[in-house]
């Protein structure tokens, strides 16, 4: 029985530093700055694509007499 209180004991004192430290995140995992997940050519060439592709297909649809 006290091997098991022991142990216990030990467990409670190990966890209980934890409790103290949640919620606390370091500076530098926090992220800062404009970094954005796509480079800005790679932007300009999807607004160009899909620009592109739109006047292609209001420039198609206007020369074949509408609905087609």
């Amino acid at each position: 029985m006290t091997t098991s209180r022991r142990l216990a004991d030990r467990k409670v004192e190990r966890f209980q530093k934890n409790i103290t430290k949640r919620g606390s995140v370091p500076e530098t995992t926090v992220k800062k700055g404009n970094d954005y997940p796509v480079g800005p050519i790679m932007l300009g060439f999807f607004v160009f694509v899909v620009i592109g592709s739109s006047l292609f297909q209001i420039i198609r649809t206007a020369t074949s007499g509408g609905m087609a």
